[in-house]
């Protein structure tokens, strides 16, 4: 029997295209646990967000979370129908709108967070606390400067 193909050794050189591999691999549980929702990983975004950041006007999302602002709408129309958040007006500004989430969309947004936990845990469970503290840590900083380079976070393509 044959082992299995291995990689090109030019792209296992390419940080980017390990960590955009590594991505998919600790997404996988929760893309799934998203689609039994119906729910795709931009969702799970807007959730968390909001979750973490409490409520936001919608171009404030949308940038907080480097989505592109026409397609925030979209993601907030599915979840406002599905009652987890609703939209209304900000308080300190009546011509726009906040995003809030509902006690359904919080009740989701941590139950998804904690499964995306254990099963970032199960994928990544070859490398010691150390190992992925490191990881985290590295990832995080590349994120962080792209974030600054770019006058903040700015819409990316999902």
């Amino acid at each position: 029997m044959e082992s299995p193909a291995v990689r090109p050794p030019t792209l296992l050189g390419l940080p980017s295209y390990l960590a955009g591999h590594v991505s998919r691999i600790g997404h996988r549980a929760l893309v799934a646990d998203l689609a039994a929702h119906g729910l795709r990983l931009p969702h799970f975004a807007v959730l968390t967000g909001l979750h973490d950041l409490g409520p936001l006007g919608q171009h404030e999302l949308a940038d907080r979370l480097g989505l592109n602002r026409s397609h925030l709408v979209g993601y907030l129309d599915r979840l406002e129908k599905a009652g987890l958040l609703s939209r209304v007006r900000d308080p300190g500004d009546r011509r726009r709108q906040q995003v809030v989430l509902e006690p359904a969309g919080k009740r989701l947004a941590a139950e998804l967070v904690e499964r995306a936990r254990a099963g970032e845990a199960a994928d990544l469970a070859m490398l010691s606390p150390d190992e992925l503290a490191t990881l985290t840590d590295l990832l995080r900083r590349v994120l962080v400067a792209d974030d600054a380079t770019a006058g903040g976070v700015r819409a990316a393509g999902e």
